[in-house]
Parts: structure tokens; C-alpha cells; sequence
């Protein structure tokens, strides 16, 4: 239970809720097959174990733990526009007419009906961390998106959702730039070997580096140049690494081998209880990087009323 990327949400209100409430809002939103003539479903599922009696909320050491599943069904447009080709051809050499855009989109329409019973199902899910005292949602997600599906899903089933994406004082393209220049970071953090460097004129150029000395003179010549650092790989102390890009969307997050050893001591030979132990490390790393990451980036712009 180690999340790969994430989305930061700061919480406007405190949220007033406890697990067990949680648990009962979540069950009125719970994740289904699609029907026969559905598109796609979403709701939560239960984050560790299976079974009907798999808690859709789990609880350690005051954080939160859910997870949502979304099911749709696979209908490439390709083979809808073939279908419809076919049917509209055909139409047109019997009938000796041209078929129009309201009569095709209703015959596009009588194709994905007739196709959907058949089409392939696709699973996904997406993990969110709920951390009340520190007023703070963590999404599993790169994709805001597809936090957002989650989110909404939640707001509806616990009736209200104070929350809006954390951001901070200072562009962090800005200070992203300043540490690539000045080949220095903030304290406790370590410019690593990847990058993305844009011009700040919308048609211009965009450079991606990887495994590159970002201390080069090539590198310097292009931050000369007016270019911007919109992405830059990072690591934290000895405990994480990751790319953080100018939306404050943290990608390719890596938990080092020395937590992950923890981790599996602290678990024990029990899978739930290794999942369990590896999700409490993860949120006691994250409550202290998260604060010290929006101070290296100028401070977190903290919403009115919080």
C-alpha cells in the first residue's frame, strides 16, 4: 500500500466525521458490474480484503483509507464508425438516398446499444487518504480527473466536501528554475537527473532530460535562454523521490527500501497486517513531507477559514 503518485486537497472546514459514519456514507455509493446497456459505474470498494464484510474504511493511527472502482465498457470508436459506415452505405445503395447527420446519429446510436452487451469491461481503481487532523485529502492519482471522480463520488455520499486543491504562495516554476540554476534546493531536498524545461512563450520549445547532469552547461544555456523548469525529479531526505511538475502534481513517487523494510518488519507475516503497517508508515512519511515541501515552495496559500 504504497501510493505511485499524488494529488494533494486541503480541506476548507474541519471535516466532521468518523469512521463509522464513513463507513455507512460509503455504502450508499458502493461499486457495481455495468449493466448490460451501461457505459460505465463507480462507487467504493473495500480498500484491503474482499468479501461483503471487507470494511470500506480503514482506520490507523487517525488516517482514513478508501477507494473507489469505476467499470466501463470498451467500445473503440473505430469499430462504431465501421458499423455505422457499413449500415449507412448500405442504406443509401438500397434505398437510392443520402442519409443525413440526424438519421446517422440515431443509427450510431441503435449500433452502440446493440454492441455494448459484447464489449470488453475494464476495472480501475483509485486510493484516496483522508487525514482529518492535518485538514488534508491525498489522491493516488496524477490525473486530476480522476480525483475528482472520487471526490465528487464522496461529496455526494457524506453530503458536503470542503475541499479545494492545496496550492502555494509562489509559482513553483519559479522556484523550481532557481534550484535548477543555482544547482542547490531547499533543505532536505536533492535535485536528482530529470527535468522538463519550457519556453514561456506558448508555441515555444519544450527540452525533457533524463538520467542528464542537470548541473551542465547545456542546461544552464537553456535556463539562460528564458526557458522555465516545469518538471524536475526530486528526493526527500533519505525516505522518497519523485517528479513534481508546475501544478503541484507529484509523479513516479517512490517510498526508499528503508521504509519499505520497516514496513514489512512492522507487519509481520500477516498480509492485512502487512498492508496495514505500510499504509501508517506512508501517511506519518507524508504528514511531514507535504508541510515541508509547500515551505520549500514558498509556503501553502491557506484558504480563508481554515
Amino acid at each position: 500500500m504504497w501510493f505511485r503518485n499524488l494529488l494533494v486537497y486541503r480541506l476548507t472546514q474541519d471535516l466532521n466525521i468518523d469512521a463509522e459514519v464513513l463507513e455507512t456514507a460509503l455504502a450508499t455509493k458502493p461499486a457495481r458490474p455495468c449493466a448490460s446497456q451501461e457505459l460505465t459505474t463507480y462507487g467504493f470498494v473495500a480498500p484491503f480484503g474482499k468479501g461483503a464484510d471487507a470494511p470500506l474504511v480503514h482506520v490507523s493511527e487517525g488516517f482514513f483509507l478508501i477507494a473507489a472502482r469505476k467499470e466501463e465498457r470498451i467500445l473503440p470508436g473505430s469499430v462504431v464508425r465501421d458499423a455505422l459506415k457499413e449500415k449507412v452505405d448500405e442504406i443509401e445503395a438500397e434505398q437510392m438516398r443520402k442519409v443525413y447527420k440526424k438519421e446517422r446519429d440515431q443509427l450510431k446510436d441503435e449500433i452502440v446499444q446493440t454492441f455494448l452487451p459484447r464489449a470488453f469491461i475494464r476495472k480501475s481503481a483509485t486510493f484516496a487518504a483522508i487525514a482529518p487532523a492535518q485538514g488534508l485529502i491525498l489522491v493516488d492519482a496524477s490525473s486530476p480527473k480522476r480525483a475528482e471522480d472520487l471526490l465528487s463520488t464522496l461529496r455526494e455520499a457524506i453530503g458536503s466536501l470542503p475541499v479545494r486543491p492545496a496550492s502555494v504562495k509562489i509559482a513553483p516554476t519559479a522556484t523550481l528554475t532557481e534550484w535548477v540554476k543555482t544547482q542547490q534546493a531547499a533543505t532536505d531536498f536533492y535535485v536528482l537527473d530529470e527535468c522538463e524545461l519550457r519556453d514561456t512563450d506558448e508555441d515555444g520549445g519544450v527540452v525533457r532530460c533524463k538520467r542528464q547532469d542537470l548541473t551542465s552547461d547545456e542546461i544552464q544555456l537553456h535556463l539562460t535562454s528564458g526557458k522555465l523548469v516545469t518538471q524536475l525529479s526530486l528526493a526527500w531526505q533519505d525516505k522518497l523521490s519523485f517528479i513534481l511538475d508546475d501544478k503541484l502534481v507529484i509523479k513516479r513517487l517512490r517510498f526508499e527500501d528503508l521504509l519499505q523494510e520497516k514496513a514489512e518488519q512492522d507487519g509481520g507475516d500477516d498480509s492485512l497486517s502487512q498492508l496495514d503497517a505500510s499504509f501508517t508508515l506512508m501517511m506519518l512519511t507524508l504528514v511531514e513531507f507535504i508541510p515541508q515541501l509547500f515551505e520549500a515552495l514558498g509556503g501553502e496559500e491557506i484558504p480563508q477559514g481554515v
